[in-house]
């Protein structure tokens, strides 16, 4: 990527759930844009690091910060490291979150919390947390979302929940923000081949679930991070700066 296109140089990008999976490529592509990012991670340390070492080594700029987001104490203690290692933010990413299915009759308080904890309450106090350090520049706010929003498949009556309020917040803080100049938009995308869809066996090739997808997805296939990391970058750079409150569905034509 040549000075030119350097779209977010200068920046500071803060990508949460970024040791693996979408996060993780988001992370690489904001790098490679000229933004200094910071990898969040909860638990994999040994995967935040592979990911700080694979930015630096390519020439770019990168941090890793361990925070569980689903703790407000954890999520001031990140904001407080960036701030003393940059004084600023000027992109979030709300990447990390979790995804359980469940059938209705085996639904229970503990699923619940589990994943509203971390995919709602976690993304707004996260971005609480962050607009702090926003300058008066503005900057941008992106929520991964889910085609389960709309598309909610059975067994997943929580989840898609969580991932219906992730829209509704990006529309109302987009409203709220505004005058601050920070944009805030959410991608939502279908079935995503990563480490954790795989390992599930979710995402794999003999996989009965990935089949179905494929066979009622319009373009017949299932996703992969690079088609996710560019919407991504495109919502964080001045390219769309004309655009809040949106949900852009990377989806295969799936809704």
């Amino acid at each position: 990527m040549s000075n030119q296109e350097k779209k977010l140089a200068g920046k500071v990008a803060v990508v949460t759930g970024s040791s693996k999976g979408i996060g993780a490529r988001i992370a690489r592509e904001f790098a490679a844009a000229g933004a200094t990012v910071v990898v969040n991670y909860a638990s994999s340390k040994a995967g935040a690091d592979r990911v700080v070492s694979e930015i630096t080594q390519s020439g770019g700029k990168a941090i890793s910060v361990q925070a569980n987001v689903s703790n407000p104490a954890e999520i001031k203690r990140l904001f407080t490291e960036v701030n003393s290692a940059f004084g600023r933010v000027d992109v979030l990413v709300n990447n990390a979150g979790i995804y359980e299915f469940s059938p209705l009759e085996e639904v229970t308080p503990e699923h619940f919390h589990k994943q509203f904890d971390l995919n709602v309450l976690g993304l707004l106090l996260t971005t609480q947390e962050a607009v702090r350090h926003f300058g008066p520049e503005g900057g941008s706010v992106i929520n991964i979302s889910s085609v389960v929003s709309t598309f909610a498949p059975p067994n997943g009556s929580v989840y898609s929940a969580t991932k219906a309020a992730v829209d509704a917040i990006t529309k109302s803080l987009a409203k709220e923000l505004a005058g601050r100049k920070i944009r805030v938009n959410s991608i939502n995308p279908g079935l995503v081949e990563t480490e954790g869809t795989s390992s599930a066996g979710i995402a794999s090739s003999d996989s009965d679930f990935q089949k179905q997808m494929e066979a009622i997805t319009p373009l017949g296939r299932i996703g992969q991070t690079q088609d996710i990391a560019p919407a991504a970058l495109f919502l964080a750079s001045s390219d769309s700066a004309w655009i809040t409150g949106e949900s852009m569905f990377i989806s295969g034509g799936l809704r």
